[in-house]
């Protein structure tokens, strides 16, 4: 079964950055449409002319007019279902947690090889989220050797809860975790909205970075 075609919207103010990854996008089989904008302002604009609003944008952190983390806060508002993708020179694990804070759904450096770039599309589109390299090692490795389920009692969350956010972390889709756990989907929906309502968080990256949070602490 060959995978859904999604629509793009690239975003960053230097036009020859934009232009390359337009050409790279276009090889992708998991691209459809691809759109341009040169900063935040630009990409309202440009959503609120699209019939079809694209499933995921690739955001620039600094740009001009309005930023990538100014327009996250209107996104996340009008658009709660579009996916985003943070493209950075930074690597900085709290600038990372705080974007995610604010509802982005990844994050990437742009000195990534063509392949990271495709699998971190995939990766947001599958499962909400996506860390870059080695922040994403470090993170996976240590969630793999310690368990949310002490921790998660601090914070009223139940044992289910706990083995339902560990494996999210395992990059585990709902599907996926309801046949580990014998339950169905949707069950693991009802718990993925109960985890995010007492952890305060806006979508399953917010949860990863809880549990990162709570495994350092």
């Amino acid at each position: 079964m060959s995978e859904q075609k999604i629509d793009i919207v690239v975003t960053d103010d230097h036009k020859l950055f934009r232009k390359g990854m337009v050409g790279l996008l276009d090889d992708f089989d998991i691209v459809d449409n691809i759109y341009e904008a040169g900063n935040g302002i630009e990409l309202l604009e440009l959503l609120g002319k699209l019939d079809k609003k694209p499933e995921l944008i690739l955001l620039d952190i600094n740009m001009p007019e309005m930023d990538g983390v100014e327009v996250t806060k209107h996104l996340r508002k009008d658009y709660p279902g579009i996916r985003i993708l943070i493209l950075s020179m930074e690597e900085a694990p709290l600038l990372v947690a705080h974007l995610v804070s604010e509802g982005v759904n990844g994050y990437l450096l742009k000195n990534a090889e063509p392949d990271e770039l495709e699998l971190a599309i995939k990766k947001v589109i599958k499962n909400d989220f996506y860390f870059s390299g080695s922040l994403s090692g470090a993170v996976f490795q240590g969630l793999k050797k310690n368990t949310t389920k002490d921790s998660g009692l601090q914070f009223n969350l139940t044992k289910r809860e706990s083995q339902v956010l560990k494996l999210i972390c395992e990059e585990l889709t709902a599907t996926e975790i309801g046949e580990k756990l014998g339950l169905s989907a949707r069950t693991i929906e009802g718990h993925k909205y109960n985890l995010l309502e007492k952890t305060n968080t806006k979508n399953i990256a917010g949860l990863v970075i809880f549990a990162i949070e709570v495994v350092k602490s």
